[in-house]
């Protein structure tokens, strides 16, 4: 067992909000080591519906101040993520049986107004029938409404905040646990483990920040003395994707019969999103996985809507996360359970702090790294300055902010490039796709191509500046080309990524400009 140097706050889990508050703390100055069990953002945080909203069916419970937080925090990804936040419209056929008109008018007109003036539309009453934003629907539904939020990927959006972290100095350790946290004087004495090489060291650390999410209470029974406990509710939410359902770049919100609503999305081009399910969840979380019910039933809500009919046989691909919400026993249904975050601080006197980070959602993570260190300040200092309101995360620094500037520029500097793989590199890397690309003239210059655009060029960058150890990271985080890949390609491109990994490839790290994480 080894030593490492001491650092001014240790965070257990690297999701969104972990990463999230890694990149706040580096950023003002804290020494920072971020401890993750698995990948980054492997559990909940590559599990969601992929958007950044507001959360229209909020408004129902009267959870204002949720809502306008998140709308305001939509415009702050847009502006400092705007290669990997992208608007969209949202059609909400209306249904007679379900909720009235005038309901929908009214929490539209709120939502509009919560969010404040902004660059995205306001709603509007749209007609169905017989026009494109009714496209692929059944006949009987003739009006509707549209309103404005926006997609993201979610993984990529955890891996951009803990890059940025790191070339601000954090230290992060993915397939590392925590086995236990004993405070010692002033300080945490956090023993760890690596998982592949069960080597163990000791990181020394002012504060803890337990942002392990679904795993919360599992982390905070390693901590001696174990703090007291909130009450969570663990809810599973499930997701499938099937051939594209309807043409067009809107997304649907569908009212269901059981009084929930389901989104359809359009997904990677050819493909439908639909999600999700609620169900309590009891288990462990990295054992979640959709249920042949769950499937049975995200296929019968858009065979309410759609005239091309699904069943479990069209399902392409499905995916499954544990949410740790704050449970309120009054909810009536687990979609009443607050979807807001609640922070927990533990600091007798004398001892060092420990915070738990409890609930929340994916647009309020960088509201949330705020709070957070705002608790932590009168212990452990750091600059009091808030700045990741309007500093761009890596790849966002696009000339005026404008991605289809970006990618017409993009396109004509690398010209030989299929027009479907520049879109792609420029709305996941922004302008970091340079550093893929490089000086490359010819697709030959990138190296081996594994199948649907992806080059060995880009599987390297992967391995050096975003923490990519297996297959599994590159195919389904960083990227969804193991959707597009025929069964074929991806074994082939598991079995050359294992015997590069065999041969020490994967842990390359070589300098350049942003530096590559501080792990080896």
């Amino acid at each position: 067992m080894t030593a490492h140097d001491s650092v001014d706050i240790l965070i257990v889990g690297g999701g969104i909000h972990g990463a999230g508050i890694a990149r706040d703390a580096a950023g003002r100055g804290l020494k920072v080591a971020l401890v993750e069990q698995a990948d980054l953002a492997s559990g909940t945080s590559c599990a969601s519906t992929k958007l950044i909203h507001g959360g229209l069916r909020y408004l129902e419970t009267f959870e204002l101040r949720l809502v306008r937080e998140s709308l305001r925090e939509r415009a702050r990804l847009l502006d400092i993520a705007p290669h990997l936040v992208q608007p969209m419209r949202f059609v909400l056929p209306h249904v007679p049986s379900q909720r009235p008109r005038w309901m929908i008018r009214a929490g539209l007109f709120l939502y509009d107004r919560l969010g404040g003036r902004g660059r995205l539309p306001g709603s509007r009453g749209v007609k169905l029938a017989g026009t494109a934003r009714g496209a692929g629907l059944k006949g009987g539904l003739r009006h509707g409404f549209e309103y404005s939020d926006c997609r993201v990927d979610d993984a990529r959006l955890v891996v951009l905040n803990a890059v940025d972290a790191a070339a601000r100095g954090a230290v992060v350790y993915t397939r590392t646990e925590v086995l236990s946290a004993t405070p010692e004087n002033d300080r945490w004495r956090v023993i760890c483990r690596e998982r592949a090489a069960g080597s163990q060291f000791v990181l020394q650390a002012r504060a803890l920040v337990n942002a392990a999410g679904p795993w919360v209470d599992e982390v905070r029974r390693r901590i001696h003395p174990a703090p007291a406990a909130t009450r969570m509710r663990l809810v599973k939410g499930s997701h499938i994707v099937v051939p594209r359902l309807y043409p067009g770049e809107h997304a649907f919100l569908l009212q269901h019969a059981d009084g929930r609503v389901v989104f359809a999305i359009p997904y990677e081009q050819d493909y439908t999103l639909i999600g999700t399910t609620e169900e309590t969840w009891q288990d462990d979380p990295a054992d979640a996985q959709i249920s042949t019910t769950e499937i049975q039933y995200l296929c019968g809500a858009a065979n309410e809507y759609f005239e091309r009919t699904i069943s479990p046989a069209d399902v392409r691909w499905t995916f499954a996360g544990v949410r740790a919400l704050v449970d309120d026993p009054t909810a009536a249904s687990l979609s009443q359970v607050t979807r807001d975050y609640q922070l927990d601080l533990h600091a007798p006197h004398g001892a060092p702090p420990l915070l738990s980070v409890l609930g929340g959602k994916l647009t309020t993570y960088r509201r949330l790294a705020e709070a957070a260190l705002q608790r932590l300040r009168p212990h452990i200092g750091g600059s009091a300055r808030t700045w990741t309101a309007s500093a761009a995360l890596p790849g966002g620094d696009l000339p005026q902010g404008d991605p289809q500037a970006w990618l017409e520029d993009a396109q004509r500097r690398w010209s030989f490039l299929p027009p479907q793989w520049t879109a792609r590199l420029a709305r996941s890397y922004g302008t970091r796709m340079e550093l893929i690309l490089g000086g490359a003239r010819t697709v030959e210059d990138l190296g081996r191509h594994y199948g649907a655009g992806l080059t060995e060029a880009e599987v390297q960058y992967l391995r050096r500046y975003e923490w990519a150890f297996s297959a599994q990271d590159v195919l389904w985080r960083r990227s969804k080309l193991g959707l597009h890949m025929s069964a074929v390609e991806r074994q082939a491109f598991e079995e050359r990524f294992a015997r590069d990994d065999r041969s020490g490839q994967s842990r390359a790290t070589t300098g350049g400009a942003p530096p590559p994480p501080p792990r080896a």
